[in-house]
């Protein structure tokens, strides 16, 4: 774009913003002749996808700022307006830096389209809200977070009338709302906000998701800075644990001081409460991220489980524990250990594997549960997501934290702890390891040289990996026709060989290239060789 058009965009834009904020921040890069930065906000649109928007705080069109969050609220209000679905729309937010004011915009706008507006006061976790669209039967919701992203991001997640994430062609539906959306000063706010709840319904959250037990655990933990340190708190407690708080990282802070990336997956997150576990000898250390709906557990001995050996653990606790004369339905995603699969139907359930998100995993889980036949069981994605309760339709790490413990508590009762279980789960179906490696390229083209890895991959795949040969390659870029409703279409390759895989793909809410190796070996310098 020349200089001259794209400084007339940016003074169009300027002219639409109603945030002071990001005027005066567009007109001091316009008056500073920074046309690098310029033309980067406004080479695109954040794009309004299954997971929403999500991106940098900033002004321009590829930044999250009150611009981006009024329009994209005004185009999901035309696409409510056009469906036939009743019912309130229930708005929360996270604790970062500009929640608050996006949130506020987010519930204007909608008072102002005439819809009734539930909201919670405080900053909230996302899981909470989730529950809230289902039990107050609610026609959308609204959580304004970016999850565990750096604190320089923020985010707009949607949730549809089944209390689930959007998934195709409802995200392109309202992505095409949004983009008729008139300029952002020009779209009616309501002086007055929503109607506020009260504590009821964060009180039928918790009693739905507490699990008793008499022989508690000690138990060390850490929000990560976000909010959900004192509904974990409370729901270990009253599930008879003992619980030690991270003091320094138990605030809500949208600036997570103590740690490079609030994430529990990342390197020195969870330093803190480990050395806190060893301090009080913790027979478990557990983590949610930022908006908790993550959850990471270790031990002090022991170290960090992965995603991938909690989900294990988590679907075999749960099926050990089945009750019901309903066949269990367990779903996980296409990325996440092969184990699994294993374990799921070794134990009598039918599993259903899907695309990255639980999204997906919850538009199978409502595909396959037929009353009285097939229940829900359990939900997993590799990325320290689990889905243990049917009353949120989403990953969770409150009730997540509450079920890990009853079954380390049980464990315990028999002389053993959540890694001893996992060894005897390797004896019985060998012992799968996992790994991930990431590749950033950000910039305006970042996401164009990802999908295009991604082809070369399918494209020109290699012949072997670390001396395996590859015996099957699925590229899950075409064949949607073949395959179930939850494995549409994607940019994804798997490159199969005997007892392992490794899959390409980019990532849905970061400029990464992901690569996933999982391999059934004893040795985990096969694994890194394989990597």
């Amino acid at each position: 774009m020349k200089v001259e058009d794209l400084e007339a965009e940016v003074r169009r834009w300027i002219e639409g913003d109603p945030d002071p904020i990001t005027r005066d921040e567009l007109t001091d890069l316009l008056v500073s002749g920074a046309w690098e930065d310029l033309a980067d906000r406004f080479a695109d649109s954040l794009e309004f996808g299954t997971a929403g928007l999500r991106g940098i705080d900033g002004g321009g069109p590829n930044r999250m700022n009150l611009a981006v969050v009024v329009r994209a609220t005004y185009g999901l209000s035309e696409y409510l307006k056009s469906e036939d679905a009743e019912g309130p729309v229930v708005v929360g937010r996270d604790a970062r830096e500009r929640s608050l004011d996006y949130f506020d915009a987010t519930v204007r706008v909608l008072v102002a389209a005439g819809f009734e507006v539930l909201t919670f006061p405080d900053p909230i976790p996302t899981p909470i809200v989730a529950f809230a669209a289902r039990e107050l039967e609610a026609r959308a919701a609204i959580v304004i977070t970016a999850s565990h992203n750096p604190p320089e991001y923020n985010g707009y997640k949607v949730y549809n009338n089944y209390g689930a994430q959007i998934v195709p062609p409802t995200d392109e539906q309202i992505a095409h709302a949004i983009s008729l959306a008139p300029p952002a000063s020009m779209i009616a706010m309501s002086s007055e906000g929503g109607t506020i709840l009260d504590r009821q319904i964060i009180d039928r959250y918790l009693d739905a998701i507490v699990r008793p037990t008499d022989s508690g655990l000690s138990i060390a933990y850490t929000p990560l800075h976000g909010v959900g340190g004192i509904y974990a708190r409370e729901v270990l407690e009253r599930s008879g644990h003992s619980v030690a708080i991270a003091a320094d990282q138990f605030k809500p802070d949208p600036e997570f001081p103590s740690v490079r990336f609030p994430n529990p997956e990342e390197a020195g997150a969870m330093d803190e409460v480990m050395e806190l576990g060893r301090e009080v000898a913790a027979d478990l250390v557990m983590a949610n991220d930022p908006d908790a709906d993550r959850l990471a557990v270790g031990s002090p001995e022991q170290g960090m489980l992965t995603g991938n050996q909690l989900g294990v653990l988590v679907i075999d606790g749960i099926l050990a524990r089945w009750s019901s004369q309903a066949t269990p339905i367990v779903a996980s995603t296409v990325v996440s250990t092969p184990m699994a699969r294993q374990v799921a139907e070794a134990r009598g359930a039918q599993f259903a594997e899907t695309l990255t998100g639980f999204k997906w995993i919850w538009r199978a889980l409502l595909s396959l549960v037929i009353e009285g036949e097939r229940e829900f069981a359990v939900g997993f994605e590799e990325a320290l997501g689990y889905s243990v309760s049917p009353v949120v339709r989403d990953k969770d790490g409150l009730s997540a934290a509450a079920v890990v413990a009853e079954i380390a508590s049980d464990l315990a009762r028999e002389g053993k702890t959540l890694w001893d279980r996992f060894d005897e789960l390797c004896v019985e179906f060998g012992a799968w390891r996992s790994t991930q490696r990431s590749i950033v390229r950000t910039g305006p083209d970042g996401h164009a040289r990802l999908v295009q890895a991604v082809a070369e991959v399918a494209s020109r795949p290699p012949s072997d990996l670390a001396g395996r040969q590859v015996e099957d390659i699925v590229d899950y870029r075409t064949g949607e026709e073949e395959r179930p409703p939850w494995l549409p279409n994607t940019n994804m390759v798997v490159l199969a060989f005997d007892a392992g895989r490794v899959i390409v793909r980019p990532s849905g809410t970061e400029p990464k290239l992901k690569v996933y190796a999982d391999l059934a070996c004893d040795d985990e310098s096969e694994l890194v060789a394989l990597a």
